[in-house]
């Protein structure tokens, strides 16, 4: 089954086998040209090693079929570039680095480029939220708690909670990008191969690939890939969270919303008047491969001593995965957002269906001044027992009831009934909603 179900064209090529390949040829060049200007390599010798560090120069797949012999693609692969480099530069290829320095940072080199989609990508959706946000201000449907209606609310104000999740998750996910980190600690972390140069050679290393320079090498650390494994797992959540609240939203006997159409898309084998909400589907699916993922990788900190036997190579399989599918969630909950088609009217009619019960905390409330809050909650209990006993709305109910009538007139019955004035802070908060989605896009430019 093709994993582009659960992923996007971007990512599934940023995780590629060919990319990683490509990335540990841009560690091995890089690593040339900063020991080249630490004086620790001739210039030359970094010149020729570059040169060869062309990903179209090598056999990814055979590089793999070596690597499951050899423990490590890095191994076939320095082997080869050693091999193809011209002199000086074959006697200084991978010089004082290990296996595990050229595959971690080619991981993060790949991470990088993955997460800068992912981002992408949550911005999308928080685009999508605040246009919805900001168009359903006064679209009036269902609050629903434990899957009961409970008040109401706007729609706008769902999209902004949407949207505050999804802005949440781009910040974490920007911070993440800018802390990604080099790995170079040479064969057992000590950098002893390089000298006196080691740490000036991991700043210039650092400087020529545009990732940060960690405090010490991290090879058997790896709190640094589970703190992004986490907050990639957070966000298919997030992404899967929003998916649900559409699934639910487009299910027949709601109707509320559904995703846009398009030729071939949410229709059934079996069923030709079936459109099902495929994008947050898809979503939702994505999201559990990828938060299964999260405890493999929280796992793999269990690492011995300087270097794992095991635990580091699950993290080759596990940590792109749980990229690629986040990503995937993300994408396809933007998708569903972005082509969401919104049925005012049909919130309005389920809103009113309950006969007004939804507006029963209301109605409490207006009677509290006077009665105190547990005597009113005691009186609108009954009324609501009785409309729906009666099958009347609780407009009539709460008419007929002397004690209501002793405190509110027919005027303020009807008010307190009315869903328009009890929405509390709703409109602020759209508001707050929008006002943090515009710091995100300021801070991105």
């Amino acid at each position: 089954m093709s994993d582009l179900l659960y992923t996007t064209p971007e990512l599934a090529g940023a995780f590629a086998p060919a990319n990683h390949v490509a990335q540990i040829l841009a560690f091995e060049a890089a690593l040339a040209r900063a020991q080249a200007r630490a004086g620790l390599i001739p210039i030359a010798a970094a010149e020729a090693i570059a040169a060869a560090c062309r990903p179209d120069l090598y056999d990814v797949e055979a590089l793999y079929r070596e690597a499951a012999r050899a423990g490590t693609v890095a191994i076939p692969l320095v082997r080869a570039l050693t091999a193809r480099a011209d002199d000086p530069g074959p006697a200084y290829v991978h010089w004082g680095a290990t296996s595990q320095d050229a595959v971690d940072t080619a991981m993060m080199l790949q991470l990088r480029a993955g997460l800068a989609q992912i981002e992408a990508d949550l911005l999308r959706l928080c685009r999508a939220c605040a246009c919805l946000a900001e168009a359903h201000r006064s679209t009036l449907m269902p609050g629903r708690t434990l899957l009961q209606q409970a008040l109401p609310m706007p729609f706008g104000l769902k999209a902004a909670r949407w949207l505050g999740l999804a802005v949440r998750q781009a910040r974490a996910l920007r911070l993440r990008r800018a802390q990604l980190a080099i790995q170079l600690g040479g064969a057992a972390g000590t950098l002893a191969a390089l000298g006196g140069q080691g740490l000036a050679v991991a700043e210039l290393l650092a400087e020529e690939l545009g990732l940060a320079a960690p405090d010490l090498p991290w090879h058997a650390e790896r709190d640094r890939t589970v703190a992004l494994a986490a907050d990639l797992g957070v966000a298919a959540g997030a992404a899967a969270k929003v998916a649900h609240d559409i699934v639910l939203l487009a299910q027949s006997e709601v109707a509320e919303a559904s995703e846009a159409a398009a030729p071939g898309k949410g229709g059934s084998s079996a069923m030709p008047q079936k459109r099902n909400p495929i994008d947050a589907t898809m979503a939702r699916a994505a999201a559990r491969l990828a938060i299964g993922l999260v405890p493999t990788l929280l796992g793999a900190m269990d690492q011995e001593h300087e270097r794992a036997a095991g635990a580091w190579q699950a993290e080759w399989r596990a940590l792109p995965d749980l990229a690629c599918y986040a990503g995937g969630a993300i994408a396809r909950a933007a998708d569903a957002v972005a082509g969401l088609a919104v049925d005012p009217a049909r919130m309005r009619a389920n809103l009113d269906a309950g006969g007004g019960l939804l507006m029963a905390e209301a109605l409490t409330m207006a009677l509290a001044p006077r009665l105190g809050r547990p005597e009113a909650q005691r009186i609108v209990q009954a009324l609501c027992a009785r409309a729906v006993a009666a099958g009347t709305p609780l407009h009539q109910e709460a008419l007929a009831d002397p004690t209501v009538g002793a405190i509110l007139n027919p005027a303020a019955v009807a008010a307190a009934l009315d869903p328009r004035g009890y929405l509390g802070s709703a409109d602020a908060l759209i508001d707050r909603a929008l006002a943090g989605y515009r710091e995100l896009v300021t801070e991105e430019g």
